[in-house]
């Protein structure tokens, strides 16, 4: 199967919106063209020139990586550099090349919620939500179009409320206008004030929707002129942020769980705080580097909290109350070849989607 670079990188951002990602980051495409046709993806967690090598040897159009190895910002391409000697080299070999970082990670339907099913975890949700990012649009629509409309809205993502999707509120009312010498009036005449029994359709959506959503509008609301108001609110958007919290199907000991954890994500060693008698009922995760929610999950009431890169002056922060367990940097995102192969492959089953054979964890263990 062939398509466009950009038909695939839309999907992938219709699960983990480049709105998510933290402004340190680099998520995106970061080589090529997004017109470009493509056949054949590779998926890693790092770009090495290995990573490089074995995209060419399997004929790949493109690499899609976890970390994006252009992330300090470029001022020079010079060969000798690793950073320049990858792109060189991508380039050459005409491979683009997109990372899928952190809006992956703060997304609720990234790792962290694929880590979470592994665990078999239930009632999942976002440890710290992302605040900001959520806008409501009300608009006014003629009462026999209000349907299709609010369809419209919600066809293009808006209305979402936690588990609930099509919401919306609805008054009913009139509003006024005159049409000029210059229009074409849906209804009334023009230079006569006219008067038009009409419904007021509010709905909330997140901001990486809004340019879909408006053209939906536009699209389906049968006047010439569409007026719309668009608010920003302050509510937490529940679909975004760091981390991951839910609740062990079956309480366990402090032991048996890390066992698990060690059996089910694959990995090598697990440095921890001392285990109580405590029972586990309650586990937040973040893959990757995620100390800084260690007080997010003590004050959500975790028994437990699984991470990765905790320093030694961290570990003192549990303070007895709560169970912290470093599962690995690279052990605990090694899982995001699978989550992002089976994604796509699910949504385009005739592209060609390789997981990287290649072990990029440059962290070793005697």
């Amino acid at each position: 199967m062939t398509m466009k670079l950009k038909e695939l990188t839309c999907f992938i951002e219709s699960f983990a919106p480049l709105a998510c990602q933290e402004s340190y980051d680099n998520s995106g495409l970061l080589v090529g063209s997004p017109d470009a046709e493509i056949r054949t993806a590779l998926v890693c967690l790092d770009v090495t020139p290995a990573i490089v090598a074995e995209a060419g040897q399997n004929n790949c159009d493109l690499i899609i990586s976890h970390h994006p190895f252009i992330f300090r910002g470029m001022k020079k391409i010079e060969a000798g550099k690793p950073e320049s000697d990858i792109l060189l080299e991508v380039i050459r070999r005409n491979i683009a090349v997109y990372a899928v970082h952190t809006n992956l990670d703060n997304s609720i339907q990234g790792i962290n919620s694929y880590l979470a099913k592994k665990l078999g975890l239930k009632n999942v949700r976002i440890l710290s939500k992302k605040n900001g990012m959520l806008f409501k649009l009300v608009t006014y629509v003629p009462n026999a179009h209000s349907e299709k409309v609010r369809n419209a809205l919600f066809g293009a993502g808006a209305g979402v409320i936690g588990n609930y999707d099509c919401c919306s509120y609805n008054v009913l009312g009139f509003g006024t206008f005159r049409a000029s010498d210059n229009t074409h009036p849906f209804i009334g005449e023009k230079n006569v004030l006219h008067s038009e029994e009409e419904t007021r359709i509010e709905v909330i959506f997140p901001s990486f929707i809004r340019d879909d959503l408006i053209a939906a509008l536009l699209k389906a609301h049968p006047y010439e002129d569409v007026a719309y108001d668009i608010y920003r609110l302050e509510n937490d958007f529940p679909g975004c942020g760091s981390g991951i919290i839910g609740e062990m199907k079956k309480e366990t000991g402090g032991k048996e769980f890390l066992e698990s954890v060690r059996t089910s994500l694959h990995t090598n060693v697990i440095r921890h705080t001392g285990i109580s008698a405590d029972p586990i009922r309650k586990v937040a995760l973040c893959s990757g580097s995620g100390s800084f929610l260690i007080p997010d999950s003590i004050r959500a009431g975790a028994d437990a909290f699984l991470t990765a890169d905790i320093k030694y002056h961290d570990f003192f922060d549990a303070n007895g109350r709560i169970l912290l367990a470093d599962i690995g940097h690279y052990e605990s995102e090694q899982w995001i070849k699978d989550l992002l192969k089976e994604r796509i492959m699910e949504k385009f089953p005739n592209f060609a989607v390789l997981s990287s054979g290649h072990n990029t964890n440059p962290v070793k263990y005697l």
